[in-house]
């Protein structure tokens, strides 16, 4: 099974946000830190769909994990 990698770019799309650099860069500082007992699926800002959506992207090693980590890691360094 081949697998697809995804841009941050491409996740914000999905999740309905805007996905350019400049706007990926200030949802990041806006929202950072992510404290270390919450689940990133879990943050108050998501809506019950993007939450739904990251926490199955992770549960199911879909193609979407590898990004969405990489999301949860950048949101975690603040």
């Amino acid at each position: 099974m081949q697998q697809t990698f995804h841009p941050l770019s491409e996740l914000f799309r999905q999740l309905g946000l805007p996905d350019d650099a400049a706007s990926i860069e200030a949802f990041v500082q806006t929202h950072a830190p992510l404290p270390a007992g919450v689940a990133l699926a879990d943050a108050p800002w998501w809506t019950p769909a993007q939450a739904r959506f990251l926490r199955e992207a992770v549960c199911e090693d879909a193609d979407w994990a590898e990004v969405v980590e990489q999301l949860d890691a950048a949101l975690r360094r603040g």
